[in-house]
């Protein structure tokens, strides 16, 4: 059986999408979620949380990422 992890990335907006990476990220948030669907809910109010949300759309970017992991 897998389960996924919920990958938030908050990423400068001089970093390119692609190498927007965990190395790369100002910021890595992970979760453990059921199932895919979960990876697209909830992330929202997790950087909601943070000082950083007052950076997102200005000088930073959140990329979402959905990793399959091994029970």
């Amino acid at each position: 059986m897998s389960a996924f992890i919920a990958v938030v990335l908050v990423c400068a907006n001089g970093i390119a999408q692609e190498a927007c990476t965990d190395a790369q990220a100002l910021e890595v948030r992970k979760v453990r979620v059921a199932n895919e669907l979960g990876c697209a809910t909830g992330w929202q109010e997790i950087i909601a949380r943070t000082d950083l949300r007052d950076d997102i759309g200005k000088t930073a970017y959140l990329k979402t990422e959905c990793r399959r992991v091994k029970e």
